[in-house]
């Protein structure tokens, strides 16, 4: 396995704290539900509650855009939906990575319909320069270029998730 580390474990926990104290100060007061794209985004989710200093909920989505493929076909399936109503309430999308930003578009826009109080989202990484559609992303840890990345939530063929940082795979992996 061929992985060049991009970004360390310390590197991400000082990022997610610091991501963490501004959640707290911008919702404080307010309860606030968490809800995390599977499968990549469970890793952010958990280091990144850690840091929030507030009442929070956690709930979980899945959602496929690419099938077997590397690239997204834009067409949009939920996996697994919201187990909690969100009408009226402070809800933070937690991703792992966004690059065309077509299948988190579909997903705001599906929540939107359901009148939360409040859509925000937070990401590990962005992937600059390369959306397809304007998002509007609140909290980013990291700007990356295009590279292929691997670890912290982030998989190849379903391998590395489990990885501590995030590294670019090479020619050889």
């Amino acid at each position: 396995m061929d992985i060049k580390p991009l970004i360390t474990a310390d590197e991400i926990d000082r990022k997610l704290a610091e991501i963490g104290r501004q959640i707290s100060e911008d919702y404080a007061g307010k309860e606030l539900l968490l809800v995390a794209v599977l499968r990549g985004a469970f890793m952010v989710m958990a280091d990144l509650a850690r840091h929030i200093d507030l009442a929070c909920e956690f709930d979980f989505m899945a959602v496929s855009s690419y099938g077997a493929s590397t690239q997204t076909s834009g067409v949009v399936r939920i996996l697994k939906d919201l187990d909690e109503e969100i009408e009226g309430r402070h809800v933070l999308i937690v991703e792992d990575i966004i690059d065309s930003g077509l299948t988190l578009n579909y997903l705001l826009k599906s929540l939107k319909v359901r009148k939360p109080a409040s859509l925000e989202i937070a990401t590990l990484l962005l992937k600059d320069g390369i959306q397809r559609v304007p998002i509007d992303v609140k909290y980013v840890a990291f700007p990356i270029g295009p590279e292929f990345v691997v670890g912290y939530g982030l998989d190849y063929a379903g391998k590395y998730r489990n990885l501590p940082y995030v590294g670019v795979m090479g020619d050889e992996s």
